[in-house]
């Protein structure tokens, strides 16, 4: 009855504010809502699953797996001990939602759209595939470069208890981990209107989290599977930076805008064709060939500053702090900051200056 109360009192909240903003926006909170409710309708308490003799022996040992990752997220992270990922849902969808994400037609930066709790955040998720396509075919309409991309999960930022997901759940157990660290890192520290620190700080999260989890529970075949999966994935990044920089510095250039849509059309041919020689190198995996399903566009480029351009801070914040209870309260401090003071902050943390041969000498 809680949770149904605090629902309705957020759910009044966001239809307020929808009915302020305009009738389709309206349209917009009304399918959140009805998502989520949903979401939360269809979970059940995973010993409930783990009870029922109907439950396959398969799905049983993956939220056991869950149960123990649930257990060294709160007490070897640090992240909270609440009833959130101690539930299952069954969507039977492939996602749970799909994203949509805008750029110019000739900028990589993310259009943002803000809402009242999240703040400003540089997509706009939709429970029905059907419907972010509708919305990505009205903003190509209007000049707009779209990507529609199904997300496995997401935090509702501790205001609801997220359960587990049938989208995720089975995923191999390091990666598992890495979604579960990754979502609790937003209960613990979320900053309105700044996409990139929130999402840089929980990839740092996830990464230590899997490198202490691995130290603890891993072998020899899943240490090196997972060293493989991080490979392939840090390949993929490599390569989306360096046409990220093509582009920008095709969009600076003081070429003419149809010089520049060339140009930018060629680069994004080059990208598929160095993704098809990359798939090669990884023996044929195709775990990323789902990233082109559609035509290549600025908005495909456009969220990878949002998750990684500030993680080697927050890594080199984590190391200074030496655990994470002080970790998270050093970033809890650097949240308190002016947005463009903490992203400095970070850029320092990530490359300290230099010592000179004249300091060494001094010392």
């Amino acid at each position: 009855m809680k949770m149904k109360w605090r629902y309705v009192m957020l759910g009044g909240s966001l239809v307020a504010a929808a009915m302020l903003a305009g009738c389709a926006q309206l349209g917009y909170y009304v399918q959140a809502l009805q998502g989520q409710y949903s979401l939360l309708s269809d979970a059940r308490p995973i010993d409930d699953w783990l009870a029922d003799p109907t439950v396959n022996a398969n799905l049983k040992d993956r939220l056991e797996k869950v149960k123990s990752i649930r257990r060294f997220a709160a007490h070897e992270l640090g992240l909270p001990d609440n009833d959130s990922y101690k539930s299952y849902a069954d969507l039977k969808r492939p996602f749970v939602l799909w994203n949509v994400v805008a750029a110019e037609q000739l900028s990589v930066k993310p259009i943002q759209w803000c809402f009242p709790i999240a703040g400003c955040v540089n997509y706009r998720g939709y429970y029905e595939k059907a419907e972010a396509q509708a919305y990505a075919a009205e903003l190509r309409s209007n000049g707009y470069d779209v990507q529609v991309a199904g997300v496995p999960a997401y935090s509702t930022l501790g205001w609801f208890n997220d359960p587990v997901l049938s989208t995720f759940i089975q995923y191999p157990d390091a990666e598992l981990a890495r979604l579960v660290f990754h979502e609790l890192a937003h209960q613990v520290v979320y900053v309105k209107d700044d996409s990139q620190f929130n999402e840089s700080f929980a990839v740092a999260v996830e990464e230590a989290g899997v490198a202490r989890w691995m130290e603890k529970f891993g072998n020899d075949r899943l240490r090196a599977a997972y060293a493989k999966y991080e490979g392939r994935k840090q390949d993929f990044l490599d390569l989306l930076l360096k046409y990220r920089k093509q582009l920008e510095a095709d969009y600076v250039s003081k070429a003419t805008r149809q010089e520049k849509l060339r140009r930018k059309a060629e680069i994004f041919v080059a990208l598929k064709e160095e993704y098809q020689t990359l798939k090669a190198n990884w023996g044929g995996y195709a775990g990323y060939d789902r990233w082109f399903a559609e035509p290549l566009s600025n908005a495909h480029l456009a969220s990878i500053a949002t998750y990684h351009d500030y993680v080697p801070g927050f890594r080199a914040l984590l190391s200074q702090e030496k655990n994470f209870d002080r970790f998270y309260g050093a970033v809890r401090n650097l949240s308190q900051l002016d947005k463009s003071v903490r992203h400095q902050e970070l850029a320092q943390l990530a490359s300290p200056p230099k010592i000179t041969t004249a300091a060494r000498a001094s010392n």
